[in-house]
């Protein structure tokens, strides 16, 4: 239980990028803990599906400092740190017994070279199929029996005879991007995801024939796409599922926050698997990072918000309104079955594998999401043109 803060009262600009009704109900969990503590929240708010590239060493530089910030990206810890811009947290995590209670790929995720700079808020799995129970009963199919993704296909047609949609896109650029990861991920091995989504990229994993599926799978995914995937925000494709009016999305399980603001269950409405015959899944451990070089006042105010953050409670109603699964196990007792198959992965050996934003360089990321949209946005350019594409890329890198 958190204890009201004793420190001065401290005016805290908090920079992120949500904006769906489950995010932000996450956020003003986060807002009333810290409030709670005397302490003032001031948004700082950019929609990533708006302009999502912006990060913390853009807003710096253009005079609008952020003393909380939304960030996941290694790098941009590193050149905060050089700046002595970034807050170190290991005795901080380590003093409130906090730090031996996370698994390993949430302390990899919050370390950058060797020091811990970030809090972690919560665990997202990148890649997971969110499915109405009500189309597929009237389809007649069995989600959960599917075991590849040629199993989901082939009961597409069923789907479309009983007058849905078999799936709901968006296909803004970044929604493009994460669904080439999960497809990375799902259909090559850890090498092959590692080597195009690590620090260094591997030229060699280009080579691999996995990723000559990946883009034809890629390929299949955008012929499924209506003529109004383009604009459409991951919130407005969830809801077309919650509406009944497609059976499935493909998409970070943030969906569920989605489902859950609707009110709906898990147990009745809604229900969850991996990408069927997946070989791993990407995981997103969501961060915050804290501004250093700031005055005594204002940095114990921006530990005050850490506490809040890792306070059990507030880390078990911060996920039940994100949809997410909380990284403090003793704020686990009241998660549902999808969580549980995210903690199930986690323990899975090397199943669950970091988001690239936590491994790869972010010019790099980018440079993958411009190959995977100009594919996605060309029906003339074959997989192996896709492969080439990221050759070419990599070259020019």
């Amino acid at each position: 239980m958190l204890v009201a803060s004793t420190a001065g009262a401290a005016e805290l600009v908090v920079y992120h990028n949500w904006a769906s009704p489950a995010e932000l109900a996450a956020l003003n969990v986060l807002r009333d803990g810290l409030e709670e503590q005397g302490h003032s929240w001031v948004p700082l708010a950019i929609p990533h599906d708006a302009n999502g590239d912006i990060d913390v060493l853009q807003l710096i530089s253009a005079g609008a400092t952020p003393n909380v910030f939304l960030q996941l990206q290694p790098d941009i810890y590193r050149a905060l740190d050089a700046d002595g811009k970034v807050l170190h947290l290991d005795e901080q995590l380590a003093a409130s017994g906090v730090l031996e209670q996370l698994p390993p790929v949430v302390r990899s995720a919050i370390t950058v070279d060797g020091a811990i700079v970030k809090i972690p808020a919560t665990i997202h799995a990148d890649a997971m199929i969110y499915y109405n129970r009500a189309v597929a009963d009237a389809a007649g199919i069995d989600p959960e029996a599917w075991t590849s993704l040629e199993d989901m296909w082939a009961d597409f047609d069923a789907v479309r005879a009983a007058g849905f949609r078999p799936i709901a896109l968006g296909a803004q650029p970044w929604q493009v991007g994460y669904l080439l990861h999960a497809l990375v991920a799902s259909l090559g091995g850890p090498g092959v995801y590692a080597g195009l989504y690590g620090e260094v990229t591997d030229p060699a994993v280009l080579y691999d024939a996995s990723l000559l599926d990946v883009f034809a799978w890629l390929r299949r995914f955008q012929q499924q796409a209506d003529t109004e995937a383009v604009p459409r925000d991951w919130n407005m494709a969830t809801n077309m599922v919650i509406k009944g009016e497609a059976l499935l999305q493909l998409q970070g399980d943030w969906m569920k926050g989605e489902w859950r603001a609707a009110g709906k269950s898990e147990t009745s409405d809604f229900g969850c698997l991996f990408v069927p015959g997946a070989a791993h899944v990407p995981v997103t451990i969501d961060s915050w990072g804290l501004l250093g070089g700031v005055s005594p006042e204002i940095e114990a105010a921006e530990r005050s918000f850490a506490d809040v953050l890792l306070d059990a409670d507030v880390q078990a109603r911060f996920a039940a309104a994100k949809g997410s699964t909380p990284v403090r196990p003793d704020a686990r007792a009241g998660i549902d079955s999808c969580s549980k198959k995210v903690l199930e992965a986690l323990n899975r050996g090397d199943f669950a594998l970091p988001t690239p934003h936590l491994t790869a360089l972010p010019a790099w990321v980018a440079a993958v999401w411009t190959v995977a949209n100009t594919y996605w946005n060309d029906p003339t350019m074959t997989p192996a043109d896709g492969v080439a594409a990221l050759k070419a890329a990599q070259t020019a890198f």
